[in-house]
């Protein structure tokens, strides 16, 4: 499957996911290489256009990353950002030194707007500013595009030569120009025909995996999220029932979860599905168990058991299925500028399972991505559009020991929330939302007797890469509904309280 190609050269800035996720949106493909790649490698990616992202060193210490000098020879069009802006302009001759005024947060800036990155822009505008260091003289054949008060070379650009450089970041929302600068650079200075979209994809991937598979066996691993289903979706339309998908159901799923996986892909794709019920077995050997990373490892660690056992039924296959995402590759590693965690579906094979191959039909995709593919599959769009749900279940919302009585209660809980967050219409405008059981019990007062029962707290949060995220904004009449609800229809709660501490220095989930 062949697209146009930008390549984002990774010099370890912590937006640098969020650049990639423009391009795409611009419906132009993109890879993220880390700034180590040879000359010849980033040429074998065939690219249309580099952008080179930001990063937190100086370009003038020692051991900052640099890129092969030899890419500015390559006749191929390059946007800077932040500190690679500064890069280019050192590497062809520009002096950069720390800024006397450092500049942080939303910014006042002009733009000359006569040039092709610029255009249809308005000329005063805002951007967001995160640097220390600065431009201070261009390279030969460079001119000024746009400033600040305190960063007179904010952006530049070298026409003839195709590079352009901005001190700001585009990527950002703070930077409400940034999209259409992006676009301008994509499409007027790479002259991009923007052919990356998921219908394409969906009908390139189904091609290709029918020729590679042929008459072989296939066996995915189904969580039921988003991720697992949409891959297994897409490798059921190209292979049919030569794909065997494994449901292991451990309990710990939302409400009525269980049934509405089995009912998707059983009645309406027609699926080879083994639903695997083991709530009871999971629960046994959680039980006693408070710490969460302990909770974490016995999950993990049984889903492989019972998955091998079941695997062990189906005998050899040829190709296991993996759900993994773009961001899951990026973030175990690009490159050592920007290792942020590692993932289990990254960096080894199973050992567990008797197969040949690993097929990830979601590699190169991105979770926005994953969701319009899921539509064009035909999942229904309550899947599609399932909020995040972390690997080991409610385990990690329910605090303290797991039992099937306080699962019940977290889960009826959860189910309120999510029911009347839906019913306002704020399912989308809120990235993720859901109830904590915690181990807390207070006193209150129900009809005219005493009780003394647990608090649920209600946790909702908008982010664009859940690496940060606000605490959203709720509407005290939608969560004085929720509030009722839960203490009218759950037993054993009387208590109600919204979280509102933002990323960082909380995390999304509380354990």
């Amino acid at each position: 499957m062949q697209n146009e190609t930008i390549v984002i050269i990774d010099f370890g800035g912590q937006y640098n996911q969020l650049i990639a996720r423009r391009v795409r949106e611009a419906n132009v493909y993109c890879e993220v290489v880390p700034y180590s790649k040879t000359v010849d490698e980033i040429k074998a990616l065939n690219p249309k256009g580099i952008i080179f992202t930001g990063g937190p060193n100086s370009v003038f210490d020692d051991d900052a990353p640099k890129v092969d000098s030899q890419v500015f020879e390559l006749g191929i069009p390059i946007l800077g950002i932040c500190y690679g802006a500064q890069l280019m302009s050192m590497s062809l001759g520009g002096v950069v030194h720390h800024a006397d005024t450092r500049e942080y947060g939303v910014t006042d800036i002009t733009l000359d707007t006569t040039g092709v990155l610029f255009d249809g822009i308005a000329d005063k505008n805002q951007c967001l500013m995160s640097h220390t260091d600065k431009v201070y003289s261009l390279p030969d054949g460079f001119r000024v595009v746009a400033k600040t008060e305190d960063c007179p070379m904010a952006a530049f650009e070298n026409a003839e030569k195709g590079f352009y450089g901005v001190q700001f970041h585009p990527e950002v929302n703070h930077t409400p120009f940034g999209k259409d600068m992006i676009k301008n650079f994509l499409y007027n200075v790479c002259k991009l025909s923007g052919d990356w979209t998921m219908s394409d994809y969906a009908k390139n991937y189904i091609e290709f995996a029918k020729n590679k598979i042929g008459d072989k066996k296939v066996l995915c691993a189904l969580s039921g999220g988003v991720d697992s289903s949409v891959a297994a979706v897409l490798l059921y339309k190209a292979i049919g029932k030569q794909l065997t998908c494994i449901f292991v159901d451990h309990g710990l799923l939302r409400k009525d979860e269980g049934d509405q996986v089995e009912d998707i892909f059983t009645n309406q794709f027609d699926m080879n599905l083994v639903r695997v019920n083991c709530e009871d077995r999971f629960l046994d050997k959680l039980a006693g168990v408070s710490d969460p990373e302990t909770k974490r490892k016995i999950i993990g660690e049984e889903f492989i058991r019972v998955f091998e056992q079941e695997a062990k039924k189906i005998g050899t296959v040829d190709y296991l299925v993996q759900g993994t995402i773009y961001p899951d590759v990026i973030e175990s590693g690009a490159g050592d500028a920007s290792v942020i965690k590692s993932h289990h579906n990254v960096g080894g094979l199973p050992d567990y399972v008797d197969f040949k191959e690993i097929i990830e039909p979601l590699r190169s995709l991105f979770k926005d991505e994953v969701r319009q593919l899921g539509m064009e599959l035909g999942i229904p769009e309550y899947l599609v559009w399932r909020q995040p749900f972390p690997g080991p279940g409610l385990a990690i919302r329910c605090i303290g020991e797991i039992t099937k009585d306080r699962l019940e209660i977290l889960k009826d809980a959860d189910a309120i929330f999510r029911e009347e967050i839906s019913r306002a219409g704020l399912d989308r405008e809120i990235n993720q939302y859901f109830a904590v059981l915690t181990n807390m019990r207070s006193v209150g007062v129900m009809g005219d007797e005493r009780t003394y029962d647990y608090t649920i707290a209600l946790r909702g949060v908008t982010t664009t890469d859940f690496m940060t995220g606000e605490w959203a904004r709720i509407p005290y009449d939608i969560l004085d509904i929720v509030s009722r609800r839960i203490v009218n229809e759950v037993s054993h709660v009387n208590r109600i309280v919204y979280d509102i501490t933002s990323k960082p220095p909380a995390t999304i989930e509380w354990e």
